[in-house]
C-alpha cells in the first residue's frame, strides 16, 4: 500500500505546486477576457445587456446631467483598460484607482433599482439581477488578482 501512497502524493504535490504557479494568472486572463467583452459591448448602443442598468444608475447618479452617450463610452472605457490590465498584467497597482469608479458602477443598481433586479418569482434574480451578481463575483475575483500579483511583486522587491 506505501507503494501506491508514495506515487500519488507526488502526484498530488505536482498538481498543487503547478496550481500555486498558474491559477491566479488562468484566473487573470479569463478575467480580463470577460471584462473586456462585456466592456466592447458597450461602445455600441444596443449590444449590451447591461445598457438599460449603466443608463438608469447614470442618469440617478448625476440627476440626468451626464449625457447617456458619454457614460456608455467611460464606462466602456473602464472596463476595457480593466480588462486589458488583467490580460496583460500591466498596470495592476494603477488599475485599483479605475476599480473603484466600476465598483461604485457595477453595485449602484443593487441599492437605487432592486425592484428591477428581485422582481422574478419569490424575488429571485431578473436577468438584469443576475447580471449585477456576476458582476458582485467579478469584482472579487480581480480584487483578489489585483492584491496576488501586488504582493507577488511586493515580494520579489519589485515597486
Amino acid at each position: 500500500m506505501t507503494g501506491t501512497a508514495s506515487p500519488l502524493r507526488h502526484a498530488e504535490a505536482a498538481v498543487h505546486d503547478w496550481l500555486g504557479r498558474h491559477a491566479i494568472t488562468f484566473l487573470q486572463i479569463s478575467m480580463g477576457v470577460i471584462i473586456l467583452g462585456f466592456g466592447f459591448l458597450k461602445y455600441f448602443p444596443g449590444l449590451s445587456p447591461a445598457e438599460h442598468m449603466v443608463l438608469t444608475v447614470n442618469r440617478d447618479l448625476t440627476f440626468g446631467l451626464m449625457p447617456d452617450r458619454i457614460t456608455l463610452m467611460l464606462f466602456a472605457t473602464f472596463e476595457c483598460v480593466i480588462g486589458l490590465s488583467l490580460i496583460t498584467g500591466f498596470g495592476l497597482r494603477v488599475i485599483i484607482y479605475p476599480m473603484g469608479a466600476w465598483a461604485v458602477g457595477i453595485l449602484s443598481p443593487l441599492v437605487l433599482m432592486p425592484a428591477e433586479l428581485f422582481s422574478g418569482p419569490d424575488h429571485t434574480p431578473t436577468l438584469e439581477g443576475q447580471y449585477v451578481l456576476k458582476d458582485v463575483i467579478l469584482l472579487a475575483a480581480t480584487l483578489v488578482i489585483a492584491n496576488a500579483k501586488i504582493r507577488q511583486r511586493s515580494d520579489l522587491g519589485v515597486r
